[in-house]
């Protein structure tokens, strides 16, 4: 038995790793709204962690109900398989929503030029943007978009599956070993959890040092863009 727990375990970090790794909804939304957003390194993680404990959650507690009403593995993994599609949409519909707001935001930052006349006849030109000239001085409540992003990304984390998770707590459950349903449970949240953060972690040291600066006034539409790649890729390549 020790060594079924073993190799339990060892399974179940392994397709957690895997898992993560190679489905980029796990990591790229968070790499590219912080950048976009300018959160500090430390609230990016956060907002990873939690994500990822929603995420590992939704499926966690499927798959206890489902057996503890004897519920046969194909049907859980159909509900897995809705509950993806829907998690696909979702961050497809989220990603164009927050480009769309990211274009406008970077047409209304545009500088141009005004010909300012005073009484005495002389001119000047001045520079002049949307975004900020046209700011009061006292501090301005967070913008929609802004404030509903973290929010919005556990809601579809929670809502999105983690598919492998099922098959792995079957096999213990055919057993009613339930010391080996909690090991899977717990490594397996743990692996995905804690590569969802090293990625992103890693992804924005590797970051710090690129100088985005060009592309600044576009950096929400093309974080936007790149979380909509994501959702696409999940909706229409399964990833």
């Amino acid at each position: 038995m020790n060594f079924e727990i073993f190799v339990l375990a060892g399974t179940a970090a392994s397709v957690g790793l895997i898992h993560t790794v190679l489905g980029p909804d796990h990591y790229l939304p968070f790499i590219a709204l912080g950048k976009a957003r300018g959160w500090s390194k430390s609230r990016t993680l956060g907002l990873t962690a939690l994500c990822g404990v929603g995420h590992v959650m939704g499926s966690i507690i499927l798959g206890l109900v489902g057996i503890a009403f004897g519920v046969g593995v194909a049907n859980l993994q159909s509900v897995e398989q809705v509950r993806g599609d829907w998690a696909g949409w979702a961050i497809l519909a989220f990603g164009l929503a927050y480009a769309v707001w990211g274009l406008r935001r970077a047409h209304n930052s545009h500088h141009h030029h005004h010909v300012h006349a005073h009484a005495d006849g002389t001119t000047h030109m001045h520079d002049h943007d949307h975004h900020r000239d046209h700011a009061h001085p006292h501090e301005q409540p967070a913008a929609p978009m802004a404030s509903t992003t973290p929010w919005v990304l556990f809601v579809i984390f929670v809502f999105g599956p983690c598919e492998p998770l099922i098959p792995l707590l079957m096999y213990p459950a055919a057993a009613h070993n339930w010391f080996a349903i909690g090991v899977v449970v717990v490594v397996f949240a743990a692996v995905t959890i804690s590569t969802m953060v090293a990625v992103v972690g890693l992804a924005l040291s590797g970051l710090s040092v690129v100088n985005f600066k060009s592309l600044e006034r576009h950096a929400h539409s093309l974080a936007g863009g790149a979380v909509a790649a994501c959702g696409a890729a999940m909706v229409f390549l399964g990833l």
